[in-house]
């Protein structure tokens, strides 16, 4: 039954606004742990403070829609790489990013460890398989530097595969930046001490468990190893047609904020003009029916 009423439209419109707000506070909880100014101890986060988070929050996510039209509208093609330790907060910001985009436009790339196959195939073949076409932007939740990472601490690949990773990514980068695609990598650093208490974290909360891997156990252990892989990768894969950005992400918040602010200002972007969208009549016709659904077929009032 169309509404007659405006005020009890406005309401409705409102409370729909609201839903949305509340789903973003829902997000949150996942940090119920960290909710220190800092990241790292003193008095819990002021109202204040949350309040100031998410407008701004709210406030980039608008603009990372306007973002989102000019690359669809102008055929951009972009790459935004995310890299760092384990429960680094990656996984946190590409959320934030994505949440309000069209999936069609801006994805999420998550690959799990190669297959027997993928292991026989030239290294970057199957990250290849995911670049952008015309109109998109791909996020990599972890990428190609697996091998200067991961798989080099752990010893999944030789010496000779590792060296050739440094002879071979600077100019894999370079074809991609000459073809047309914009290449933005990120590193999130975090402390020694933040990752472990990230770590409890996990332990200790149900909904986190499944988070945590034996792979990131031993990672824990060998925290100096990764350092070092770390260090030789940013020196050798620092390249002026595809540089790495540092994200100081102790404070998760903070992180989030900075790294989309910063990933904003990579793109000469401007707000696409939009034609106006008038909401067309419903067709009503005398002979229509509404035929009632059986009861067994309904998902049970629960709640």
């Amino acid at each position: 039954m169309p509404f007659e009423d405006r005020e009890e439209l406005v309401r409705r419109i409102e409370n729909d606004l609201l839903d949305g707000l509340d789903e973003e506070l829902e997000l949150e909880i996942e940090d119920r742990t960290h909710n220190l100014p800092d990241g790292s101890g003193g008095q819990p986060e002021s109202h204040a403070q949350r309040v100031a988070y998410f407008k701004e929050l709210f406030r980039l996510q608008g603009e990372l829609v306007k973002l989102q039209d000019w690359v669809a509208s102008t055929r951009q093609k972009a790459v935004i790489i995310f890299e760092g330790r384990d429960a680094a907060g990656k996984g946190g910001v590409i959320k934030r990013i994505t949440q309000r985009l069209n999936p069609r436009v801006c994805r999420v790339v998550a690959l799990p460890a190669p297959n027997d196959r993928e292991r026989t195939q030239w290294y970057f073949q199957r990250y290849a398989a995911h670049l952008p076409a015309a109109g998109e932007m791909v996020l990599f939740d972890r990428s190609w530097y697996n091998r200067a990472g991961v798989e080099r601490v752990m010893g999944f690949c030789t010496d000779a595969e590792y060296e050739e990773f440094f002879r071979s990514a600077p100019e894999f980068e370079r074809m991609l930046v000459r073809s047309g695609i914009k290449l933005i990598k990120y590193w999130f650093s975090i402390t020694d001490d933040e990752q472990h208490l990230r770590f409890l974290g996990r332990i200790h909360d149900p909904l986190k468990q499944w988070k945590l891997s034996p792979m990131d156990l031993e990672s824990r252990r060998r925290w100096e190893d990764y350092t070092r892989v770390k260090e030789a990768m940013l020196e050798q894969t620092h390249i002026p047609e595809a540089p790495w950005w540092v994200v100081p992400a102790d404070n998760k918040k903070q992180a989030r904020l900075n790294c989309i602010s910063h990933l904003l200002g990579q793109f000469p972007y401007a707000e696409v003009e939009r034609p106006e969208v008038l909401l067309p009549a419903r067709v009503r016709n005398a002979d229509y029916i509404r035929h009632p659904v059986p009861q067994d077929m309904i998902v049970p009032q629960i709640y």
